[in-house]
């Protein structure tokens, strides 16, 4: 076989697997499944900070980002009353270091673990939900928390927000 020959079985390889991975089920997300004819508003509360150490960034953008999501993602009618449709609220309920990776009896790598408690209410169904969302965040233990905490505080805010957003409107 020739060298170019070689070249275009590499990349037509290569293609294909990325095509095979991409269109593989496992990563992909549903669509927000939600009846629009029996729920039609939703009441966000405040994501309150009950951790022992609080970020107080951490609540309020949380609340916010959340706050973001369902008005871009869904056609649901954001409300302050008691009468809607879907009442989600929460709180932080831990958000803790700890030492993730050590040689040498040095710790060479830190995880902070945030985790959320969630109450979705459904008022149409009669029905309440409650599920806990718990990520870990790795950094190097050369950073101090307030220096990883500015590094990390989108991908928080992010990861929570999408597994908040997909157990609520998602069928998985």
């Amino acid at each position: 076989m020739q060298l170019s020959t070689r070249k275009y079985i590499g990349i037509w390889v290569v293609g294909m697997m990325t095509f095979a991975l991409s269109s593989c089920g496992i990563y992909s997300f549903k669509d927000v499944s939600i009846d629009y004819s029996k729920i039609k508003s939703i009441k966000i509360g405040f994501i309150e900070n009950k951790a022992r150490y609080v970020n107080p960034q951490l609540s309020p953008q949380l609340t916010d980002k959340l706050q973001q999501k369902i008005a871009s993602q869904t056609k649901l009618i954001r409300t302050n009353n008691d009468d809607a449709s879907l009442q989600l609220s929460g709180y932080i309920s831990d958000y803790s270091v700890s030492t993730a990776a050590i040689t040498t009896q040095q710790a060479t790598a830190n995880r902070l673990t945030v985790t959320v408690h969630m109450t979705l209410r459904n008022t149409v169904d009669n029905k309440t939900d409650e599920f806990d969302v718990s990520r870990n965040f790795d950094f190097s233990a050369n950073l101090s928390l307030q220096q990883a905490e500015s590094q990390l505080l989108p991908e928080v805010l992010r990861t929570l927000t999408d597994e908040i957003f997909n157990h609520v409107f998602s069928n998985w």
